[in-house]
């Protein structure tokens, strides 16, 4: 199959400069980078494709040869050879490292630059609030505990920050292979890139270049926030290595059960027992009230003849919703309450009334 014209795959005029080409190339790499493309494997052949034209085209040399002879010209050697391109994007991402690390912060195209300033990890807790707290919001202060950079070496590990220069790359941080005609780089496995291997381990985190770490964290939840819902708190989390920005920290909220409602959204439901002459007859009855007043109760009036298991919805009197556009409601279900011990006189008034139960029954 015939190759593609290279000025095509960048998408630049054949008059292009170097910037336009290098402009050209960060925005096809961009869109097939295989991190940005998991397992597209069209993606990546369009990716090696246009690192390939990029490859030739900056070079001038190779260019003027490509400009005059085609494709042809470059059979000998080169990305453009006889079974040319590139064999793996790890070649790609050796060959054009200062383009992948200002494009994606990254030094050889997806391994993280080990001597640059790294951003802290997100640290999550929770936080288990009682359902008035959840639902009129509350400042609290609470332990957050995590490893943090060592102070005694910095994050590094060696103790007083002391390194010794690598002796597989020499301190270049990367070791370089032959692959055709080219010498292809490569960050060096005995130092992980850095250069550098620990001159002596640090003794007060034993070379890890963290320790354990304490802290309290003053956290202010917004009234009407639900079970499972997390608060994010910029900054607040894992700080950073080597002047990076520290993490994020994530309160996740957990409501503790009460014993007086149960709750669904914004709604809440309380069980009211009511005797039975209570149901039968009506009465007032005094609910407890979603207060942070305690005992506070508000009034509920049930008609005569109110079944076990009536609801009756008191609109307003649930949990305030998290955008401060009112309250959910407040649901009362009625329980009727059967005694399990009457003394004589009473039962004698509750067989005497199941007789006029019997009676009125009879008559209808």
């Amino acid at each position: 199959m015939a190759k593609a014209d290279y000025y095509e795959l960048l998408g630049v005029e054949r008059g292009a400069t170097e910037q336009d080409l290098k402009r050209a190339y960060r925005k096809r790499a961009m869109d097939f980078h295989p991190d940005r493309n998991p397992g597209n494997a069209e993606a990546e052949e369009k990716f090696k494709a246009c690192s390939e034209a990029y490859e030739v085209l900056s070079d001038p040399d190779k260019r003027r040869v490509y400009d005059q002879f085609g494709h042809a010209g470059l059979e000998r050697g080169g990305p453009g050879g006889p079974g040319g391109g590139y064999r793996d994007v790890g070649d790609i991402f050796g060959q054009f490292q200062d383009i992948f690390g200002d494009l994606f912060g990254f030094q050889g195209g997806g391994r993280q630059n080990p001597n640059a300033p790294q951003r802290g990890s997100d640290v999550q807790v929770d936080l288990v609030l009682d359902l008035v707290e959840a639902a009129f919001g509350t400042q609290k202060e609470m332990p957050v505990s995590h490893p943090q950079p060592c102070g005694g070496c910095n994050g590094t590990g060696a103790e007083g920050g002391r390194f010794d220069t690598c002796a597989t790359c020499n301190g270049r941080g990367q070791v370089t292979r032959a692959r055709g005609a080219f010498m292809m780089a490569t960050p060096c496995g005995a130092c992980r890139g850095r250069g550098v291997s620990v001159s002596k381990a640090c003794t007060a985190c034993r070379g890890a270049g963290e320790v354990a770490h304490e802290r309290k964290v003053t956290i202010k939840i917004p009234g009407g926030i639900d079970e499972g819902q997390s608060l994010r708190l910029a900054g607040q989390g894992q700080s950073g290595r080597r002047g990076g920005p520290a993490g994020d920290l994530f309160v996740r909220v957990r409501i503790r059960e009460d014993g007086r409602f149960e709750r669904e959204g914004q709604n809440i439901f309380h069980r009211h027992h009511v005797s039975f002459p209570q149901a039968v007859l009506g009465a007032k009855l005094e609910v407890p009230a979603l207060s942070q007043t305690a005992g506070e109760t508000i009034q509920l009036k049930i008609p005569a003849g109110t079944q076990a298991g009536d609801q009756f919805t008191l609109r307003g009197a649930g949990v305030p919703r998290l955008d401060g556009r009112g309250r959910g409601d407040l649901v009362v279900e009625i329980q009727i309450e059967v005694p399990k011990q009457v003394s004589g006189k009473t039962k004698e008034l509750i067989e005497k009334l199941a007789d006029a139960f019997a009676k009125d029954s009879a008559k209808g």
